[in-house]
């Protein structure tokens, strides 16, 4: 039976930047299934103040948030009801990118019955575990070029919000900025492409959503088969992380390593080159 993809986003995202890729695979046969997470995408309610023109930073900054006291928890109940109802269709290939990776890992050790293949496209996949602050700010800097230019667009204080607010739609009235975030993100799609990237973005998360269940288990995510996207141009997650994230799992199911593909582009070549990826994926199954 032709396996359905399922996409979990990255942090700040959403379904929406899963479309370029979906189009392609749609092209090739694959159903796909794209989730908007709790408090992410067209349903949730986010501040009016982030699309206002000119914005308030102000009123951004004492807006509510619909990420605020989301959990793994909930993260995990919402992919666990999709994936479990498009399984009584044929298989299903999960896969996450970045952050997203934390509530795959999870998901993986929830209901291995249900998954045919986990994907990890330059994404995260606990071995330990750690606190929110160590996850998303290592101990040792790695050498990427988004925690500097993420700095430039936090609005408030994480510990006192209870969620991290990013304003990614300031990087489209300042051009230096836009320029920082693109060779962050995106340095190999075009500048039209990033803009259309950027005003997909959602302004929050939720570092709640990092806990003890996302670290994987051998006897639950390590009976999945588990492909690796390394993706060799990344400026987000560099590669040599992903080679460090690779090693650390294959350390935990040694019998059941990962399988892995290099493509040479950014953290979010799926949006700026979605053939490449379509491609991949369609030989995984």
């Amino acid at each position: 039976m032709t396996p359905t993809f399922v996409f979990i986003p990255g942090a700040s995202s959403n379904a929406q930047a899963w479309g370029p890729l979906r189009n392609e695979l749609a092209m090739l046969g694959f159903p796909s299934y794209a989730i908007d997470m709790p408090g992410h995408g067209s349903s949730a309610d986010r501040p009016a103040s982030y699309f206002a023109s000119p914005q308030d930073i102000e009123a951004l900054s004492a807006a509510p948030s619909p990420m605020k006291g989301v959990t793994l928890d909930d993260n995990v109940r919402c992919v666990v009801d999709i994936v479990s109802r498009l399984a009584a269709h044929g298989p299903v290939v999960l896969a996450a990118n970045s952050f997203g990776g934390i509530t795959l890992s999870a998901v993986g050790n929830a209901v291995p019955e249900l998954l045919h293949r986990l994907v990890y496209i330059s994404a995260a996949c606990p071995t330990r575990f750690t606190t929110p602050q160590e996850e998303v700010h290592p101990a040792e800097p790695d050498g990427n070029l988004l925690d500097a230019a993420v700095a430039k667009i936090a609005v408030g204080d994480v510990a006192e919000q209870g969620f991290a607010r990013l304003n990614w739609r300031a990087g489209n009235g300042d051009p230096s900025l836009f320029a920082e975030l693109k060779a962050a993100v995106m340095a190999d799609g075009t500048d039209a492409q990033f803009r259309a990237f950027l005003d997909t973005m959602d302004p929050d998360e939720s570092y709640e959503v990092i806990g003890p269940d996302c670290v994987i288990r051998a006897d639950r995510w390590g009976r999945v088969p588990h492909s690796y996207l390394r993706l060799a141009d990344d400026r987000s997650i560099p590669v040599h992380t992903q080679d460090r994230i690779i090693a650390e799992a294959d350390a935990v199911t040694p019998d059941n390593p990962f399988d892995v593909h290099t493509l040479a582009t950014s953290h979010v070549g799926y949006f700026s080159r979605p053939g490449e990826f379509a491609a991949v994926l369609a030989r995984l199954v």
